[in-house]
């Protein structure tokens, strides 16, 4: 790919807009008070230092140091994919940048409060769905990107073998 880190600005977007919203959050909502902004939507401030659906938050600390470094080593791994990216496979590059954007934005947190600030809370008839945070959201974009985009060049590749000579 033709300079493949041109892509990194999505992920300094997600930082960006994912640390600013976190900021607001934290300023301006009170720790677990919800704030109802649809009858299945709330804001509401929360702090997680486990990992998704709070795995492992309930230990005494030794986690924070084992998220942040799979985050850097998910974050570089990552980049080193994108610097060896076809110049075709925008899809891939896309949804790398979304994922390193938000596995940064939540190292941030990690490193900086010992925490991830979560905010965006769904709920349905007295059912919540885990806290997240537009990092999160911006992982699972990606993730869901490059699923959709080995899906894709599976079946490129089927076709392909197809049109060949079975003799050959």
């Amino acid at each position: 790919m033709k300079r493949p880190l041109r892509w990194l600005w999505l992920a300094l977007l997600v930082i960006v807009l994912d640390l600013g919203s976190k900021l607001l959050a934290s300023t301006y909502l009170i720790y677990a008070q919800p704030v109802e902004l649809l009858p299945v939507f709330n804001f509401t401030l929360l702090h997680n230092t486990g990992a998704a659906f709070s795995f492992l938050a309930d230990h005494s600390g030794w986690q924070r140091w084992l998220f942040a470094a799979i985050a850097l080593a998910v974050s570089i791994g990552l980049t080193v994919w994108l610097t060896r990216l076809k110049a075709d496979e925008r899809l891939s590059a896309a949804a790398i940048a979304l994922v390193i954007g938000g596995a940064l934005g939540n190292l941030y947190d990690r490193l900086v409060h010992g925490y991830v600030v979560d905010f965006l809370s769904f709920h349905w008839q007295g059912n919540y769905f885990p806290a997240f945070n537009l990092a999160d959201t911006a992982i699972t974009l990606g993730a869901i990107g490059l699923i959709l985009a080995s899906l894709r060049d599976g079946r490129r590749n089927t076709a392909t073998s197809d049109k060949r000579d079975p003799h050959e």
